[in-house]
């Protein structure tokens, strides 16, 4: 025990010497969470709008006053033919444009009490402004009274876990996931072949301690410095980007050190069958982000991917645990109900170190 304690030292002190090793460990999530959390950002704000009013109804000044009070949209012209809507468009100083009948009693405009029109050059980018613009307007005709359930534009909806549209809520588990596998297996991936360039592996080679138990005393002090990562991202999700915890924090905290466990495994065995730091850190960059972000369900839906993207997707660990945070996070649901992914972090897991043990030699090449 106590030559696997000064080997988990002799880590420690390689890491804590190193500032450039500190910076990333420490600087770059706190960046990164910050930057994917108010630089990318799926919300509409201020989108440039029209109101087109034939008659001055109060009821429709009071829709147009919310709308224009809202976050989202900007209503900077009013108008009173469609002919001065597609003028506007034309001239790209609107993005969109809502359409009142003279009397919301009355139907108009082919059985539409109300229009909504997006500019749809990007489509994307269309249907949610107009998701929004219809969600600001049922919300002030509910609060008139008004029932449009004969119409076609206006419709009852419910957003469930994210009522706001926020897209930090998206993001945050994404982040999480992407943070602590390039983090973990980038510097884990350089352990074991920093002592082959530097010379120091026959220490290693001759100590009595099992290969095993050498790979653990790599991974402990990544470990440690994960869980001080893991600590900071929830504190600038939950005080910084808003982002409650809906579930069992003890739940979240579990599973993400499991997440970090496999992650540091993945490392430790890419440093095992790489032979220079720098082929480690293109091994853990370049082959490790690329499918995290495309595979994981970070940023592309998983569902909508060719069937044999699903399978390959499988064994990228990132998938499993988005769906985690997301599912124990945003959600709030029992630990029980996320067992699955649990099962397949903790195969990953043994399968990693099993693997790992097996390659590292215990004689030098």
């Amino acid at each position: 025990m106590k030559q696997f304690i000064a080997f988990i030292k002799k880590e420690f002190y390689h890491i804590l010497r190193d500032k450039r090793t500190m910076l990333i460990l420490i600087g770059m999530p706190v960046v990164q969470i910050i930057l994917f959390g108010f630089a990318i950002s799926t919300e509409v704000r201020n989108v440039q709008t029209a109101v087109l009013i034939n008659s001055a109804n109060t009821d429709i000044q009071r829709i147009v006053d919310q709308l224009d009070a809202s976050e989202y949209f900007n209503v900077k012209y009013v108008v009173h033919s469609p002919t001065e809507i597609e003028d506007l468009f034309a001239k790209n100083k609107i993005e969109l444009a809502v359409a009142f009948a003279d009397d919301l009693n009355r139907q108009r405009f082919d059985s539409e009490q109300i229009q909504i029109i997006a500019d749809a050059t990007d489509p994307n980018l269309a249907v949610t402004r107009g998701a929004y613009a219809n969600g600001v307007l049922s919300k002030a005709l509910a609060a008139m009274g008004q029932s449009l359930s004969a119409g076609k534009i206006i419709v009852s909806s419910k957003l469930l876990y994210n009522p706001q549209m926020k897209s930090a809520y998206n993001f945050v588990p994404g982040v999480m996931g992407l943070i602590l596998m390039l983090i973990c297996a980038m510097m884990t991936s350089i352990s074991i072949v920093r002592e082959k360039e530097t010379g120091t592996m026959e220490i290693l080679l001759v100590s009595p301690m099992n290969p095993l138990a050498v790979i653990l005393s790599k991974a402990v002090p990544y470990f440690v410095l994960s869980v001080v990562n893991l600590t900071t991202i929830l504190l600038l999700s939950v005080y910084v980007l808003d982002v409650p915890i809906a579930g069992s924090l003890f739940s979240l905290l579990a599973v993400s050190l499991l997440f970090i466990f496999v992650s540091l495994a993945l490392g430790l065995l890419i440093s095992c069958i790489t032979h220079t730091q720098v082929a480690a850190l293109l091994a853990s960059a370049m082959v490790l982000m690329i499918p995290t972000i495309i595979l994981s369900g970070i940023i592309f839906p998983i569902e909508s991917m060719p069937a044999i993207l699903q399978w390959i997707s499988c064994a990228i660990p990132a998938r499993w645990y988005v769906s985690l945070v997301r599912q124990l996070m945003i959600e709030g649901v029992p630990l029980s109900y996320v067992w699955k992914e649990v099962c397949v972090l903790l195969f990953m897991a043994v399968i990693l170190i099993g693997i790992t043990s097996k390659i590292f030699k215990n004689r030098l090449e």
